[in-house]
């Protein structure tokens, strides 16, 4: 797992890319992802700017602000903020593939049974980098790539052929 020091080197040599990066959402161990847009499918709603408010018991998507990009060296974790969660919101998170560019699609439910405001601009989830032990020999966009370079919430994998 890399430290903010080791996160601020790999931004400086180019092996993390974050568009959008914001130096007061640097962690001791990761970094805090900002909301860019916000969907809730159920409603047809979305915002991508301002606030929203998120029913009980509603899934919703978080596309992220940034713009993130790992080498092949490196992957991330998603984990969502312990100030969401302690208000109910429940997270399905995955890792981040080393070779990946793009925003980030985060699916979340708001579990509690009151009504839940949420703004773009908001921190919502930490991405924790972890340098892998050797390089891969195939980075994600060769394995599958389907979200390579996805840009907004992305719903469905683009079909490769």
């Amino acid at each position: 797992m890399l430290s903010d020091s080791d996160i601020m080197g790999m931004i400086g040599s180019g092996e993390i890319v974050l568009q959008g990066f914001k130096p007061e959402n640097l962690t001791p161990n990761g970094y805090d992802l900002t909301i860019g847009e916000i969907l809730i499918p159920s409603l047809g709603k979305k915002v991508g700017g301002g606030e929203i408010e998120i029913p009980p018991m509603t899934w919703f998507l978080v596309g992220t602000e940034e713009v993130v990009e790992l080498r092949k060296g490196i992957t991330g974790q998603l984990w969502i903020r312990t100030s969401w969660a302690r208000k109910g919101v429940i997270g399905s998170f995955g890792k981040i593939d080393a070779g990946f560019r793009g925003n980030l699609t985060l699916s979340a439910l708001n579990a509690s049974a009151a009504p839940l405001r949420m703004a773009t601009g908001d921190r919502f989830a930490q991405i924790v980098f972890v340098r892998m032990l050797s390089p891969s020999e195939k980075g994600y966009e060769e394995r599958s790539g389907n979200y390579q370079d996805q840009r907004g919430i992305t719903l469905e994998a683009k079909k490769l052929i």
